[in-house]
């Protein structure tokens, strides 16, 4: 990634942190390793077969599998400056441990509704990166 291209890699949208975006970036300011991408292509992956898994524990009442599609979800989000999901996924994980699936009907909806505007964001950086030459 050349330096207009890490410019180019603002988020589209204020599902993403530029500060978190920026941290990442500092860890290869020349983007000769493609961390950013990288990243954020591990990211892209993750949330898509996470939220399909977690949607199906959901429907099926499976706290376990639940549980550890939320926690996973919730550093990762962090880490690419997803805060909104990572709050979610939080606040059903401490759900989940103290009162269990019942009443997480609305904040999994609101999870799943964050969750598809970062999934929007991410790859919308990652169309941009790959359109700059990236």
């Amino acid at each position: 990634m050349t330096a207009s291209t890490a410019q180019d890699l603002q988020p589209a949208a204020a599902e993403l942190d530029r500060a978190s975006l920026q941290r990442l970036r500092d860890l290869d300011p020349e983007g000769k390793n493609h961390v950013v991408e990288r990243v954020l292509q591990a990211f892209d992956t993750s949330l898509q077969r996470l939220l399909p898994q977690g949607e199906q524990a959901f429907a099926a009442c499976d706290r376990e599998t639940l549980r550890h599609v939320v926690h996973t979800l919730k550093s990762s989000s962090a880490s690419v400056g997803a805060l909104e999901l990572s709050r979610l996924c939080g606040d059903i994980e401490n759900s989940l441990r103290e009162y269990g699936i019942e009443g997480l009907g609305a904040p999994w909806a609101a999870l799943q509704y964050e969750g598809s505007r970062v999934a929007h964001a991410v790859q919308s950086l990652l169309g941009r990166a790959k359109a700059g030459g990236a």
